[in-house]
This record gives structure tokens, sequence and C-alpha cells, in this order.
């Protein structure tokens, strides 16, 4: 029999908050984090508006020295990370050490350094390339640094799976426990690609929201207005750990994660398969592996990125999966609040999930404001929901290239 995971720890960098608690309050009242883009001049773009961290501070939380060395996507993560570990009330002395692990996602890692250091090149010469190039750009260097920083020894992994891989990563966290090969793992998901380079891209593959009038309007998953999604940046990081060595030392146990699925859709670059079959197994395989009965799924923090293609395609495999039961399923995208944050996206909504099943609150799906035939699932409109008993949820990602990641996450039992 394998092991139980629960999660007993959570950080997250946010355009809605550093801390937990804020991150929450913020989610459950429906506020936007999203505005113009304040980071560069973004004049000439299509799109305009980004939910975007601002005046970020790595603190208490990262050497100064250190933080000059790291990209952005990577001193979220740390950040992050610290304050998960932090939140789980854990120590990662020498005698566990070797068992704590870390795998953090990133979809495009340190872009904003290869930027400056490309026009560096092009106006100075090779000569004046920063040495630290390499190593702040590449997207496993947030795994690394966060187990440089916990004292994490254990398996250490990065996942690039686009939009899915924070979820990848859980998921695969979630895996090496159960299977023993560590008692801790540090998971999640970092992103910083608000960059001129990386938002005149998906600008220019007509990816993005042009509603640039109204930003915090602009995100609007399962409307009949959407145009696009709205670029996010930030991390969401989960402690998860061994349900018996959580209980032994006392931690405080959020909720239990037991079903992860992953498939590919081999259809296309950037569209998602049609009917959204893709979706549909990766989620048919995370209930299906989870202590969990279909029914038992009350709530979905869908993918939902407030594009034509995803939004209809990702209710059609919602609604060909759970048939009879979708009656009584809740469907919100808190995109609608945050954006998209590409490659942190699974984390953070990781840590919405556990929440929701902590606090027995569905999260809204804000600016839904005019319903779609092709959309017809109840999604939350608006307003935060209580209710009476949340036994379990599902949260999907799915990515450019078709690779898709979903995670059931339910309430701790004590005996199954």
């Amino acid at each position: 029999m394998s092991n139980r995971v629960v999660i007993t720890g959570l950080g997250v960098v946010s355009s809605l908050g550093m801390e937990i608690d804020e991150f929450w309050n913020n989610i459950i009242n429906g506020k936007s984090g999203i505005s113009k883009i304040e980071g560069f001049d973004p004049e000439g773009y299509s799109s305009q508006i980004a939910s975007e961290i601002k005046d970020f501070d790595p603190g208490d939380y990262i050497d100064r020295k250190d933080a000059k060395r790291m990209a952005k996507f990577t001193q979220y993560a740390v950040y992050a990370a610290m304050k998960a570990v932090e939140n789980a009330g854990l120590e990662v002395t020498d005698d566990i050490a070797n068992d704590t692990g870390v795998i953090i996602g990133s979809g495009i890692g340190g872009i904003e350094v290869f930027e400056k250091q490309m026009e560096r090149l092009v106006k100075r010469g090779p000569r004046r390339i920063s040495p630290f190039f390499i190593p702040m750009m590449i997207s496993n260097m947030a795994a690394g640094q966060v187990a440089i920083y916990a004292n994490a020894k254990g398996p250490n992994s990065n996942e690039v799976t686009a939009c899915a891989s924070g979820t990848h990563s859980i998921g695969e966290a979630m895996e090496i426990i159960k299977r023993g090969d560590a008692k801790v793992m540090i998971s999640g998901g970092a992103e910083a690609s608000i960059t001129p380079s990386a938002v005149a891209g998906f600008s220019n593959m007509k990816a993005l929201s042009t509603r640039n009038d109204e930003p915090t309007k602009a995100s609007r998953p399962f409307d009949k207005e959407r145009d696009g999604f709205v670029i996010g940046e930030g991390s969401g990081i989960l402690v998860l750990e061994d349900y018996e060595f959580a209980k032994k030392r006392g931690a405080n146990i959020i909720a239990e994660i037991s079903g992860y699925g992953m498939s590919a859709d081999a259809y296309h670059m950037t569209q998602p398969a049609p009917g959204g079959e893709g979706a549909y197994r990766a989620m048919e395989m995370a209930v299906n592996k989870a202590n969990v009965a279909y029914e038992d799924i009350g709530y979905i923090n869908a993918h939902g990125t407030s594009t034509p293609f995803n939004d209809k395609l990702e209710t059609k495999a919602i609604k060909n999966l759970f048939k009879e039961h979708i009656e009584n399923l809740a469907v919100s995208s808190t995109k609608s609040m945050t954006g998209h944050l590409l490659g942190a996206a699974g984390g953070i909504e990781a840590i919405v999930s556990a929440l929701a099943i902590k606090n027995d609150i569905l999260p809204p799906t804000v600016n839904y404001e005019n319903k779609d035939p092709e959309c017809d699932l109840d999604y939350v409109p608006n307003t935060a929901r209580e209710v009476s008993d949340l036994k379990a949820v599902l949260s999907n990602s799915f990515g450019f290239g078709g690779q898709n990641a979903c995670l059931v996450i339910n309430k701790i039992e004590e005996n199954y």
C-alpha cells in the first residue's frame, strides 16, 4: 500500500498578496489583481495589461547578494517556498534533509535575464555578458535555489510543461512521497514572464485579451465576451508530507492530495484537442487514482483561461466525465482575478483548492456577465459561495503542446 500524502504548508507571491490570509481573502472577495503594465512601456502592444507583482521585496527570506544573482522567477519561488516551510512549522534539520525534496515548475524561466543579456551582447559585445547569465536563466534554478535555502537534499527536479508545469510538479512530488522516496516535498510553480518579448509573443499569436481600457474586467472565463487570457506572474508553493510523518511531528494538516492524472492531446501546438478529450483523460485518471468517488467532487478549479477555445472545450470535457453528477458540481476559474500565471498557475490554484477544502468556500469566477450557450455549468458567478461539506476538489491545468495535468485534493480522513 502506497503512502498517503498531505498538504501542510502554503506560500504565495501574487498580485493579490504575499501572505496566504491576504491572498485568500482577496480571492473570496472577488478582487482583481490586473492593471496596466508598469514594468515596461506597453505602448504599441495589442495587450497592455497584466497581473503584475508591484514592488516585490525579498526581505528577510533571500540574502541581498544572492537575490542579485537570481532571476525574478527564482526570487518568487524562494520567497514562496520559505513562507510555505514556515507555514508548515517545518525545520529541515540534517536528520530529515535527505528525505526532503523539491520540484518547482516554470514554463519559461528567466526570460527577463535573457532579454537584458542579449541587449548587452548586441550593444557591448560578448565579453560583457554576465558569468551568471546561464545559471540565472535556466528554469531548474528555482528548485536548486530552494533546496539550498531549505536544506533539502532529497529528490530535486523541474517540470517544464508550459501552463501545466506547476500541477505536474505537485503531482510528481506527490508520487515521490507515495512510493517512499521522500517524506517531505516542497513543490509548485514560479513564473516572471511579463517582459517585452513574452508579451509581444503572446499578443501576436492572439492569445491575450485586448480589453486594455478595463483591466480588472479583462479576464472573464466562460463569459461569452471573453477575448483571451491576461498574463500574470508570481509563485505558489506547497509543502507535501507523508501522512504518518506529518502526524508524528504534530503538523497542521490542511488537506490530503490523493489523485494525479496526466495526458497528452497529441493534436496541436496551442489548441486543445476536439471535445477536450485530452483534458477528459487527465481528469478521469486523477479521480480514478484518488480516494474519492465521482459524486464526492464538489468543485473544480478550472484551467479556465478566458480564451474562446479552452473554456468551451474544458466545459465539454467536464460534462462528458461527470455526466449525471454535473448538477451538483460547481466550477470556477480564479484566473479571472489572478490572471494566468503560466507555469505558476498550477501552484497558485492548488493553494486555492486546498483553502476551498479547508474553509468550505467556493471561490468565484468574476466578470461572468454574459452567458455562453457552449459554457453552461455552474461557474460560481461573481460571488464566493459557502458550502456545508466540501469533500473533494479537482484542480486542472492544460499547457501548450497539449500537456494536461490534474490533481484531486480532499478533506483528510483518518482511515480508509
